[in-house]
Protein backbone atom coordinates (compact mmCIF):
# COMPACT_ATOMS: atom_id res chain seq x y z
CA UNK A 1 0.00 0.00 0.00
CA UNK A 2 1.51 3.39 -0.95
CA UNK A 3 1.55 5.56 2.22
CA UNK A 4 0.60 9.12 1.19
CA UNK A 5 1.89 11.76 3.54
CA UNK A 6 0.41 15.25 2.77
CA UNK A 7 -1.33 16.46 -0.12
CA UNK A 8 1.63 18.99 -1.89
CA UNK A 9 0.88 20.74 -4.64
CA UNK A 10 -1.31 22.06 -7.85
CA UNK A 11 0.40 22.45 -11.13
CA UNK A 12 -2.36 24.26 -13.44
CA UNK A 13 -1.75 24.96 -17.31
CA UNK A 14 -2.87 28.31 -18.51
CA UNK A 15 -3.23 30.34 -22.10
CA UNK A 16 -2.80 33.57 -19.99
CA UNK A 17 -0.30 33.68 -17.23
CA UNK A 18 -0.44 37.44 -16.29
CA UNK A 19 -4.30 37.05 -15.77
CA UNK A 20 -3.72 33.98 -13.47
CA UNK A 21 -0.78 35.28 -11.83
CA UNK A 22 -3.37 38.72 -10.95
CA UNK A 23 -6.04 36.26 -10.18
CA UNK A 24 -3.53 33.90 -7.76
CA UNK A 25 -2.28 37.08 -5.87
CA UNK A 26 -5.06 40.24 -5.83
CA UNK A 27 -8.15 37.60 -5.23
CA UNK A 28 -6.93 34.44 -3.86
CA UNK A 29 -4.09 36.17 -1.94
CA UNK A 30 -1.56 33.65 -2.63
CA UNK A 31 2.08 34.97 -2.50
CA UNK A 32 4.20 34.56 -5.92
CA UNK A 33 7.49 33.30 -5.14
CA UNK A 34 9.28 33.44 -8.19
CA UNK A 35 8.65 33.20 -11.83
CA UNK A 36 11.12 30.56 -14.10
CA UNK A 37 11.14 28.31 -17.76
CA UNK A 38 7.54 30.25 -18.06
CA UNK A 39 6.04 28.87 -14.53
CA UNK A 40 4.78 31.00 -11.48
CA UNK A 41 5.22 29.84 -8.26
CA UNK A 42 2.95 30.66 -5.25
CA UNK A 43 2.62 29.69 -1.30
CA UNK A 44 -0.02 29.52 0.92
CA UNK A 45 1.63 28.11 4.27
CA UNK A 46 5.32 26.99 5.15
CA UNK A 47 5.53 24.86 1.69
CA UNK A 48 8.01 26.00 -0.81
CA UNK A 49 5.35 26.37 -2.99
CA UNK A 50 1.50 24.77 -2.99
CA UNK A 51 0.53 26.44 -6.83
CA UNK A 52 1.94 26.39 -10.00
CA UNK A 53 0.56 27.83 -12.84
CA UNK A 54 2.66 27.49 -16.07
CA UNK A 55 1.94 28.50 -20.05
CA UNK A 56 0.28 25.34 -21.54
CA UNK A 57 -3.30 23.82 -21.71
CA UNK A 58 -5.59 24.66 -19.32
CA UNK A 59 -6.95 21.04 -18.93
CA UNK A 60 -3.34 20.25 -17.94
CA UNK A 61 -3.80 19.55 -14.13
CA UNK A 62 -0.92 17.52 -11.76
CA UNK A 63 -1.86 16.75 -8.45
CA UNK A 64 1.08 15.57 -6.11
CA UNK A 65 1.48 14.10 -2.69
CA UNK A 66 4.38 13.83 -0.18
CA UNK A 67 5.67 10.17 0.74
CA UNK A 68 8.62 9.96 4.01
CA UNK A 69 11.40 8.13 2.26
CA UNK A 70 13.01 6.98 -0.86
CA UNK A 71 12.61 3.66 -0.85
CA UNK A 72 8.55 3.95 -0.38
CA UNK A 73 8.72 5.94 -3.40
CA UNK A 74 10.43 3.32 -5.48
CA UNK A 75 7.66 0.80 -3.63
CA UNK A 76 5.36 3.26 -5.12
CA UNK A 77 6.31 3.02 -9.20
CA UNK A 78 6.57 -1.03 -8.40
CA UNK A 79 3.12 -0.94 -6.80
CA UNK A 80 1.51 0.98 -9.68
CA UNK A 81 3.47 -1.13 -12.33
CA UNK A 82 1.77 -4.19 -10.89
CA UNK A 83 -1.48 -2.59 -11.30
CA UNK A 84 -0.40 -1.61 -15.06
CA UNK A 85 -0.19 2.24 -14.66
CA UNK A 86 2.76 3.41 -16.72
CA UNK A 87 5.70 5.52 -14.14
CA UNK A 88 7.71 8.06 -15.02
CA UNK A 89 11.03 8.83 -13.34
CA UNK A 90 11.71 12.97 -12.82
CA UNK A 91 14.66 13.69 -14.58
CA UNK A 92 16.77 15.87 -12.59
CA UNK A 93 15.85 18.94 -14.66
CA UNK A 94 12.05 17.84 -13.37
CA UNK A 95 12.71 17.81 -10.13
CA UNK A 96 14.36 21.00 -9.81
CA UNK A 97 11.65 22.75 -11.17
CA UNK A 98 9.49 21.25 -8.34
CA UNK A 99 11.89 21.51 -6.04
CA UNK A 100 12.14 18.40 -4.45
CA UNK A 101 14.90 15.14 -4.10
CA UNK A 102 12.74 12.91 -6.22
CA UNK A 103 9.29 11.96 -7.68
CA UNK A 104 7.26 9.88 -9.78
CA UNK A 105 4.77 10.12 -12.40
CA UNK A 106 1.55 8.63 -13.50
CA UNK A 107 -2.00 8.59 -14.39
CA UNK A 108 -4.96 7.37 -12.60
CA UNK A 109 -7.64 5.49 -14.11
CA UNK A 110 -9.80 8.66 -14.94
CA UNK A 111 -6.54 9.81 -16.31
CA UNK A 112 -5.40 12.41 -13.74
CA UNK A 113 -1.65 13.17 -13.35
CA UNK A 114 -0.53 12.47 -9.99
CA UNK A 115 3.47 13.19 -9.02
CA UNK A 116 4.06 11.60 -5.81
CA UNK A 117 7.29 13.23 -4.33
CA UNK A 118 9.87 12.55 -1.79
CA UNK A 119 11.82 15.87 -0.12
CA UNK A 120 10.38 18.45 -1.19
CA UNK A 121 11.37 21.67 -0.28
CA UNK A 122 10.24 23.85 2.35
CA UNK A 123 10.60 27.35 3.08
CA UNK A 124 13.11 29.77 4.96
CA UNK A 125 10.35 32.25 5.29
CA UNK A 126 7.14 32.82 6.46
CA UNK A 127 4.46 32.88 4.53
CA UNK A 128 3.60 36.55 3.49
CA UNK A 129 0.05 36.72 1.68
CA UNK A 130 -0.67 39.35 -1.24
CA UNK A 131 -3.70 40.19 0.24
CA UNK A 132 -5.39 39.44 3.66
CA UNK A 133 -7.85 36.11 2.91
CA UNK A 134 -7.00 34.70 6.08
CA UNK A 135 -5.49 32.12 4.50
CA UNK A 136 -3.53 29.07 6.87
CA UNK A 137 -2.70 26.76 4.12
CA UNK A 138 -3.48 24.39 1.31
CA UNK A 139 -5.88 21.65 1.81
CA UNK A 140 -7.68 19.72 -0.12
CA UNK A 141 -8.45 19.16 -3.62
CA UNK A 142 -11.89 18.18 -5.57
CA UNK A 143 -10.75 15.49 -8.43
CA UNK A 144 -12.48 14.64 -11.40
CA UNK A 145 -13.66 11.07 -11.74
CA UNK A 146 -15.60 9.01 -14.59
CA UNK A 147 -16.10 6.09 -12.29
CA UNK A 148 -15.84 7.21 -8.16
CA UNK A 149 -16.29 3.43 -7.04
CA UNK A 150 -13.25 2.16 -9.12
CA UNK A 151 -11.55 5.07 -8.49
CA UNK A 152 -12.00 4.93 -4.63
CA UNK A 153 -10.85 1.66 -4.60
CA UNK A 154 -7.64 2.86 -5.93
CA UNK A 155 -7.31 5.55 -3.29
CA UNK A 156 -8.20 3.49 -0.62
CA UNK A 157 -6.69 0.00 -1.90
CA UNK A 158 -3.53 0.57 -3.57
CA UNK A 159 -2.92 4.07 -1.16
CA UNK A 160 -3.53 4.60 2.25
CA UNK A 161 -6.71 6.65 2.12
CA UNK A 162 -9.86 6.01 3.82
CA UNK A 163 -13.09 6.95 3.50
CA UNK A 164 -14.99 9.49 5.81
CA UNK A 165 -18.11 10.58 3.90
CA UNK A 166 -20.08 10.23 0.84
CA UNK A 167 -21.85 12.48 -0.91
CA UNK A 168 -24.34 10.60 -3.56
CA UNK A 169 -21.33 8.63 -5.29
CA UNK A 170 -18.75 10.99 -4.28
CA UNK A 171 -16.15 10.14 -1.65
CA UNK A 172 -14.35 12.26 0.58
CA UNK A 173 -10.85 10.84 1.69
CA UNK A 174 -8.33 11.06 4.11
CA UNK A 175 -4.94 10.74 4.63
CA UNK A 176 -4.43 11.72 7.80
CA UNK A 177 -6.86 12.90 10.52
CA UNK A 178 -8.22 16.01 8.83
CA UNK A 179 -11.93 15.06 7.56
CA UNK A 180 -10.87 15.07 3.72
CA UNK A 181 -8.00 15.87 1.58
CA UNK A 182 -9.36 14.53 -1.89
CA UNK A 183 -13.01 14.55 -2.86
CA UNK A 184 -13.49 12.55 -6.17
CA UNK A 185 -16.75 13.94 -7.94
CA UNK A 186 -18.48 11.99 -11.03
CA UNK A 187 -17.59 14.25 -14.33
CA UNK A 188 -16.82 13.32 -17.75
CA UNK A 189 -13.40 14.74 -17.83
CA UNK A 190 -9.91 14.20 -15.92
CA UNK A 191 -8.18 16.95 -14.02
CA UNK A 192 -8.67 19.31 -10.93
CA UNK A 193 -12.21 20.09 -10.01
CA UNK A 194 -11.41 22.36 -7.08
CA UNK A 195 -8.79 23.59 -5.20
CA UNK A 196 -9.32 24.29 -1.28
CA UNK A 197 -7.73 26.83 0.88
CA UNK A 198 -7.86 26.78 4.72
CA UNK A 199 -8.76 30.36 6.27
CA UNK A 200 -8.64 31.16 9.99
CA UNK A 201 -12.35 32.14 10.77
CA UNK A 202 -16.03 32.47 9.37
CA UNK A 203 -15.33 36.09 9.62
CA UNK A 204 -12.60 35.60 6.84
CA UNK A 205 -14.99 33.34 4.72
CA UNK A 206 -17.55 36.72 4.97
CA UNK A 207 -15.24 39.26 4.33
CA UNK A 208 -14.33 37.23 1.02
CA UNK A 209 -17.78 37.01 0.03
CA UNK A 210 -18.34 40.51 0.22
CA UNK A 211 -14.23 41.75 -1.17
CA UNK A 212 -15.42 38.88 -4.57
CA UNK A 213 -18.71 40.49 -5.44
CA UNK A 214 -17.29 43.86 -5.18
CA UNK A 215 -14.34 42.60 -7.82
CA UNK A 216 -17.40 41.00 -10.20
CA UNK A 217 -16.07 37.12 -9.36
CA UNK A 218 -18.21 34.95 -9.94
CA UNK A 219 -19.62 32.91 -6.11
CA UNK A 220 -20.68 29.50 -7.22
CA UNK A 221 -21.44 28.03 -4.18
CA UNK A 222 -22.02 29.56 -0.85
CA UNK A 223 -21.21 31.06 2.10
CA UNK A 224 -22.70 28.17 3.80
CA UNK A 225 -21.72 24.84 5.94
CA UNK A 226 -20.91 21.14 4.48
CA UNK A 227 -22.57 18.42 6.85
CA UNK A 228 -20.08 16.29 6.04
CA UNK A 229 -16.73 17.69 7.85
CA UNK A 230 -18.54 21.08 9.19
CA UNK A 231 -16.41 23.29 6.99
CA UNK A 232 -17.93 26.54 6.43
CA UNK A 233 -17.24 27.80 2.99
CA UNK A 234 -17.49 29.92 -0.06
CA UNK A 235 -16.94 28.91 -3.51
CA UNK A 236 -16.19 31.13 -6.55
CA UNK A 237 -14.16 30.68 -9.78
CA UNK A 238 -10.89 31.66 -11.15
CA UNK A 239 -9.11 31.20 -14.60
CA UNK A 240 -9.59 28.65 -17.36
CA UNK A 241 -13.08 27.87 -15.30
CA UNK A 242 -11.00 26.74 -12.23
CA UNK A 243 -13.23 26.40 -8.84
CA UNK A 244 -11.25 27.94 -5.49
CA UNK A 245 -12.44 26.95 -2.20
CA UNK A 246 -11.96 28.88 1.28
CA UNK A 247 -13.31 26.75 4.18
CA UNK A 248 -12.70 26.97 7.97
CA UNK A 249 -13.68 24.51 11.07
CA UNK A 250 -12.88 21.27 8.96
CA UNK A 251 -13.36 18.15 11.37
CA UNK A 252 -10.73 15.67 12.30
CA UNK A 253 -10.94 11.87 12.56
CA UNK A 254 -9.02 10.79 15.49
CA UNK A 255 -10.59 7.17 16.14
CA UNK A 256 -9.89 5.37 13.33
CA UNK A 257 -12.13 1.99 15.37
CA UNK A 258 -14.90 4.52 16.05
CA UNK A 259 -15.86 6.39 12.63
CA UNK A 260 -18.32 5.24 10.12
CA UNK A 261 -18.52 7.21 7.00
CA UNK A 262 -22.01 8.23 5.88
CA UNK A 263 -24.24 8.31 3.30
CA UNK A 264 -25.01 11.89 2.62
CA UNK A 265 -27.62 12.44 -0.16
CA UNK A 266 -26.52 14.22 -4.09
CA UNK A 267 -29.05 17.58 -3.67
CA UNK A 268 -28.64 20.98 -1.84
CA UNK A 269 -28.66 18.87 1.69
CA UNK A 270 -25.93 17.06 1.02
CA UNK A 271 -23.37 19.75 0.70
CA UNK A 272 -24.75 22.45 2.61
CA UNK A 273 -26.64 22.53 5.64
CA UNK A 274 -27.46 26.48 5.38
CA UNK A 275 -29.39 26.23 2.94
CA UNK A 276 -27.10 27.18 -0.24
CA UNK A 277 -26.90 25.77 -3.44
CA UNK A 278 -24.04 25.11 -5.57
CA UNK A 279 -23.92 26.36 -9.32
CA UNK A 280 -20.98 23.41 -10.04
CA UNK A 281 -21.39 21.38 -12.78
CA UNK A 282 -20.19 18.32 -10.60
CA UNK A 283 -22.38 19.17 -7.30
CA UNK A 284 -25.42 18.57 -9.27
CA UNK A 285 -27.43 15.44 -10.48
Amino acid sequence: MIDLQDVRYVRLGTRDIEAAIDFACKVVGLELVRREQGCAYFRSDSKDHTLVYFEGDPRDHTLAFEVARGDVLDAAGAELERAGMAVHEGSAEECELRRVKRFIRFRDLTGNAIELVWRPHASGRRYFPSRDAGITGFSHVGLCSTDPARDERFWTEICNARVSDWIGPSPLLRIDDVHHRIALFPTDRSGIQHINHQVESVDDIMRSWYFLQERGVPVVFGPGRHPTSGARFIYFEGPDGMIFEYSCGVSSITDEAAHRPRQFPLEPSGFCMWGSKPNIREFQK
